[in-house]
């Protein structure tokens, strides 16, 4: 794909320009050298290292490779960030904080006044962003002040539909970055009053945001999150006793009257209060808003909470009771085994994780591997070898992944005359078990023995493209002919079943991946084969004219 430098934005997909214009910006391009007339070369430092080679007739991209493992598009990221690069080596584009820092040199103090008065006045968002940078300096400040001030910024984020969308997120999170530098700041110099007013405000506005705004990223939660964080901070302080029953009072206003209700902070605000709490009569509070909690996920964390409240005033027995009769949730099993381990009784040890097996089996599976982990620990404590290889077996088997510790461990415990036929053993095993995962299983046991004739046969099994590519790494040095030929396959299968531009961008993805492999000429023969087969799939033959 040829690439006009000065078409640069219309050509590319804007995903991959805004990743590649970070990168740049990032100063992540190094050793950039002109190799010869019109040619350049590159280093751009990603994962890893990434070389960039480029070749330009006429202020156009005649040619370009990356050797980084993306093939989605005919141009990823780490191009697009070299490709801005020369730009500024040529000097077509000039960076803005220069601009900026000449002319702030030049402007006058009255005249960077008469500006800010200027647009403020008229610029909404810019008042919003002046106000909360320097907030921080008003003296008379309360909660409403502050949440004023982000309801103003997250109304002026708002679209025409009332809705703060993917594009405008930027805009609110660098107007609300600056509330959290201020109660960093304030929090330096213990003025615990100013991050509770800003933490609080931020915390109810944002979950109001939640149902108007855009939190495919994340970001309404990041703020909700450090707001959470600051108030436990601020908690965790001495504070005067007057600001210590507001704080409280708060949290326990926030959950009776469900501020927060729905949302996991809706527990998380009443945890604040743990710290705060002096006496009984406060604890007795918090309890009896735990014991109005109903949900199960909820519940067994306000379990583990009240468990904490008990220890602050309660007697041995009672705490003891308590475990007792809640031993089934999971937090508080966990840490009676972690205590048990610690003080080596490890009887107890076994009791417990036994029970929790038999528990969790049928209802929550996915925990008895917990269990087996602690019954492992013991029988490596106590160096018993039938246990180490039994246990290690089913977390191995039934661990839902590929646990290299698992596998190391059984290797390390095995006699080296026996591996082999217990992993044979263990192959059919896994084999005869109609499991979606045993397979994957199998295939990384090949892969940790390096049998790679083994794994190729596995691959021909089941050659979808998706398959060929994941098995490449291990096999292309010694089977790169075969892969070629099994993702030909495999494509001419797929675009004879799916129709779609999507789906061509996936075919032309692994034609990528068979040039890479170095089959070339079987990529065009496929391409003109395709063409040929498919004329009036004109989605198809536009893509095939970008790889």
């Amino acid at each position: 794909m040829e690439i006009a430098l000065n078409k640069l934005e219309s050509i590319v997909d804007k995903k991959i320009l805004r990743r590649g214009l970070s990168y740049f910006q990032n100063a992540r391009i190094s050793n950039f050298v002109k190799t010869s007339n019109d040619e350049y070369q590159a280093i751009v430092l990603g994962e890893q290292e990434y070389t960039i080679e480029l070749k330009i007739h006429k202020n156009t991209i005649i040619e370009h490779h990356c050797n980084c493992p993306y093939d989605m598009g005919p141009v990823c990221k780490h191009i697009v960030a070299v490709i801005f690069y020369l730009k500024q080596e040529d000097k077509l584009i000039k960076p803005i904080n220069k601009q900026i820092e000449k002319l702030l040199k030049i402007i006058s103090h009255e005249e960077l006044i008469n500006f800010v008065q200027i647009n403020i006045k008229k610029d909404q968002k810019f008042r919003n962003c002046f106000l909360s940078s320097f907030s921080h300096l008003n003296e008379k400040s309360s909660k409403e002040f502050y949440q004023k001030q982000i309801h103003s910024i997250l109304q002026a984020a708002k679209g025409k539909d009332d809705w703060i969308d993917y594009s405008d997120m930027r805009y609110l999170i660098d107007s609300l970055e600056s509330f959290f530098e201020n109660a960093k700041n304030h929090l330096t110099r213990n003025n615990f009053k100013e991050v509770f007013f800003i933490s609080t405000s931020l915390l109810e506005e944002m979950t109001k945001a939640l149902q108007y705004g855009d939190d495919s990223d994340g970001d309404l939660g990041y703020f909700i999150d450090v707001s959470i964080e600051l108030l436990t901070e601020i908690s965790q302080n001495k504070l005067s006793n007057e600001l210590r029953k507001n704080i409280f009072n708060y949290c326990i206003s926030a959950f009776t009257q469900k501020l927060f209700e729905g949302w996991d902070w809706h527990l998380g605000i009443l945890k604040v209060t743990f710290d705060l709490i002096k006496e009984e009569k406060e604890a007795n509070i918090v309890l009896s808003c735990l014991h109005t909690i109903n949900t199960k996920y909820q519940e067994e964390l306000a379990q583990s909470f009240e468990l904490d409240l008990l220890k602050l005033f309660k007697s041995e027995k009672e705490i003891e009771e308590y475990i007792d009769k809640n031993i089934s949730n999971p937090e508080i099993r966990t840490t009676e085994i972690t205590k048990a381990f610690t003080n080596k009784n490890f009887e107890k040890v076994i009791t417990l994780s036994k029970n929790g097996i038999k528990h969790d089996t049928e209802s929550r599976p996915g925990l008895t591997k917990d269990w087996y982990s602690w019954l492992l620990k013991v029988a490596q404590t106590q160096n018993n070898i039938p246990n180490i290889i039994e246990y290690a077996k089913i977390l191995f088997i039934d661990n839902y992944s590929f646990k290299k510790e698992y596998y190391q461990i059984l290797k390390n415990t095995i006699e080296n005359e026996n591996w082999y036929p217990f992993l044979e053993e263990l192959i059919k095993e896994l084999a005869l078990t109609n499991r979606w995962d045993n397979i994957e299983l199998i295939r990384n046991i090949y892969i940790k023995e390096k049998w790679w004739d083994r794994l190729f046969i596995l691959l021909k099994q089941n050659p979808s493209m998706n398959n060929i590519e994941e098995n490449e790494r291990y096999l292309s040095k010694y089977y790169s002919l075969e892969l070629i030929e099994l993702y030909q396959k495999s494509i001419l299968d797929y675009v004879s079943q799916f129709i779609g531009r999507k789906h061509y961008q996936i075919a032309c993805k692994y034609l990528r991946r068979m040039k890479k492999l170095g089959g070339n000429e079987k990529v065009n023969e496929l391409i003109q084969q395709l063409r040929q087969q498919y004329p009036q799939r004109r989605a198809l033959i536009d893509e095939l004219k970008q790889v």
